[in-house]
């Protein structure tokens, strides 16, 4: 069935095809679900593709080429088929309309713009009627001599259609206008900064991070300056209890140094003491760095 939608005749085929009275489009859809018959299926689809081509072609306002409307409408049209039940007493045309129209509306959809517009029942109906009814308000509005505020006309829009206010909201934005490159340089700048230049970073404030770095590097300082003041003793207890990932315990410290457990505890204490006051010295913010 591909090579039938491919061919660029299809249209002309299409009028050209036979008209179904309901007897035969009866006995047609019995033969496909039943023995799954395609030369009956092909028979059927040939017969209402003229259907699927006239709807199509109330798409073409929202930009999609016409061929690609008639192709989704065909896949529309062969669902309807595979899931049509000739017991149910209905036409087979009353029942692929349904199917035809909702295969273009979800290829219209999604070839709108790169962000997905949306694929609720509610999103679909305002994609679809939102500029219609609107078009109407205002008609009605202007012919009482009012104009509509934005937000009355959406919330009359949202009443209108049976959709939520916020949903009205979000559609007038994707309807606004279409989409652009976020790395197409801005007009309206010298030096071509590019529009996502212009997005804000949601991560942490660029402010922040230099702030942080300028904040790193002056304590590093000053404790640096801090231990200068101690002696090569006092630096060795101090670097292995408080400046490595895995502080050494003062136990193994008192056996590399030949001191006892205590001895090594009151050395580490005055050398905290003196770098507390040199550290008060310079700045009382990092003094709790020893605390």
């Amino acid at each position: 069935m591909s090579e039938f939608f491919n061919d660029q005749t299809l249209s002309r085929k299409a009028m050209k095809a036979e008209l179904l009275d309901a007897e035969t489009e009866l006995r047609l859809a019995y033969a496909w679900r039943d023995n799954r018959d395609e030369a009956a299926l092909h028979r059927l689809i040939n017969a209402y593709m003229r259907l699927a081509i006239s709807m199509a072609a109330k798409f073409k306002r929202y930009g999609a080429p016409m061929g690609d409307l008639i192709q989704e409408a065909g896949l529309g049209l062969m669902k309807a088929a595979d899931k049509f039940d000739p017991d149910r007493g209905v036409r087979f045309s009353t029942y692929a309309v349904w199917w035809i129209k909702a295969s273009i509306q979800d290829y219209v959809m999604r070839n709108w713009s790169m962000v997905r517009t949306g694929s609720t029942s509610s999103q679909k109906s305002l994609f679809f009627n939102m500029r219609r009814v609107q078009a109407r308000l205002e008609r009605e509005a202007s012919a009482e001599g009012k104009t509509l505020e934005r937000h009355v006309l959406h919330a009359a829009i949202a009443q209108e259609i049976g959709v939520p206010l916020h949903d009205v909201q979000m559609m007038e934005g994707r309807l606004s206008g279409s989409d652009f490159s976020l790395n197409a340089t801005q007009s309206s700048d010298e030096d071509g900064r590019e529009w996502i230049d212009t997005l804000e970073d949601e991560g942490e404030a660029g402010s922040l991070l230099v702030e942080g770095k300028l904040d790193n590097a002056q304590l590093r300082q000053w404790l640096v300056t801090a231990l200068s003041g101690l002696n090569d003793r006092e630096r060795f207890i101090v670097r292995e209890r408080k400046l490595r990932d895995e502080s050494r315990t003062l136990e193994s410290l008192g056996q590399e140094l030949g001191l006892s457990k205590e001895r090594v505890r009151q050395l580490e204490a005055a050398a905290f003491q003196k770098m507390r006051k040199s550290l008060e010295t310079q700045s009382r913010e990092v003094a709790h760095f020893l605390a």
